[in-house]
């Protein structure tokens, strides 16, 4: 099975093939952010590697569709929204919800957290779980200041 990486080469040489030009912008940007992470990093190119890049581009985006609604300025909105659509095809689905909330329980109760003082310990075992990955650190942070007192 091709890695995360050679999926997203191969899928830039079919966008250039079918001459769609805001994909194959999208996806060689991402390719050159990515292959720049690696080389600041002085670390071969992985999976975790790729989605973590790719998760700092999306979330980018995201900052900036908000920037964009302030000004008034919808086409660039809906060539961003694009944009990460794009791009999530990459990243596995984060854990939301119900299930995040059990984990950040089960995190709260593992580290003993009693106040918002010992926040950074919860997150700090959310960060040692083998899903951690998959977690959105804003969501479980929200989630552990609202069980904290």
């Amino acid at each position: 099975m091709a890695t995360l990486y050679e999926q997203l080469r191969a899928d830039i040489v079919t966008a250039m093939k079918a001459r769609d030009a805001a994909a194959s912008l999208a996806l060689r940007t991402a390719d050159s952010t990515i292959q720049r992470a690696s080389m600041d990093l002085s670390k071969p190119i992985d999976d975790a590697l790729v989605i973590s890049t790719l998760r700092k581009g999306v979330k980018n985006l995201a900052d900036a569709n908000l920037e964009f609604e302030k000004g008034g300025r919808a086409d660039l909105i809906a060539a961003n929204k694009a944009e990460i659509l794009l791009l999530e095809k990459y990243l596995p689905k984060q854990i939301d919800g119900a299930q995040l909330e059990a984990l950040v329980d089960a995190a709260i109760k593992e580290t003993g957290a009693t106040t918002r003082k010992e926040m950074g310990r919860v997150v700090g075992a959310l960060k040692k779980r083998p899903e951690a990955g998959l977690i959105d650190f804003a969501a479980a942070s929200k989630f552990a200041q609202a069980k904290l007192p």
